[in-house]
């Protein structure tokens, strides 16, 4: 499956995307270091493998971007929290989604992991979920409010699905949301461009990495 970024055009999709956006991507907010969170959403090996059937080649290629964000979050000390994906082996929970996607990413399985280059701390939280949202019947919103979290920094797969209904819950929840459009991806770009343009029109300021992290070093 091809995919609709690369390494090579990864930093000029992104400038033009957020040209695209700018009329309504305005409210620009500046993070608050001190109550930040970065929020890595299903980089798992299930979506990163070629062989899989909900392979997302997009994942592969933000994920370099995602690690050097995630070392600098660590250098800084502002907490990393992952999600991940998976259903119990008889997939009693899987609901509408067993009918709706060709398979399912089970709960112990190795393809259920995150990927290796960007594995988990011991003492980072790992969010298991079952729907499209890190919201949804999990114990997501009372880790950040216990961990004093109002500004979250949302990254991973996919942009118009987990990342956008993600980050849509946060705004409800009166969240502040940093949206990375070359830190998210899709299957095409017209739907990563949709949820770019939706998201900053009613729920998140979409920005990049590189001003992201910028920002952190200019105020830690």
């Amino acid at each position: 499956m091809e995919t609709y970024i690369n390494i090579e055009n990864l930093d000029k999709k992104t400038e033009n995307w957020l040209e695209a956006i700018a009329g309504f991507n305005t409210h620009r907010m500046q993070l608050n270091i001190s109550k930040t969170g970065l929020l890595v959403i299903d980089l798992q090996k299930y979506f990163l493998n070629p062989q899989s059937s909900e392979y997302t080649p997009s994942g592969n290629v933000i994920l370099p971007k995602i690690k050097y964000l995630i070392e600098v979050c660590r250098k800084t000390g502002i907490p990393v929290i992952y999600t991940r994906h998976a259903h119990h082996h008889t997939e009693t929970d899987a609901g509408i989604m067993k009918w709706w996607w060709e398979g399912m990413c089970l709960e112990n399985s190795p393809e259920s992991l995150i990927a290796d280059e960007i594995a988990p701390m011991p003492d980072e939280r790992v969010i298991i979920k079952r729907r499209y949202s890190a919201f949804f019947n999990t114990d997501l919103e009372t880790i950040l409010r216990c961990m004093n979290i109002e500004d979250l920094i949302i990254c991973g797969i996919m942009t118009n699905m987990c990342c956008e209904s993600t980050a849509r819950d946060a705004y409800y929840r009166d969240f502040r949301v940093f949206f990375l459009a070359d830190a998210t991806g899709s299957i095409t770009e017209e739907m990563h461009l949709a949820s770019l343009l939706n998201l900053a029109f009613g729920f998140a300021y979409v920005t990049d990495t590189n001003k992201i992290i910028n920002e952190i070093y200019q105020n830690t």
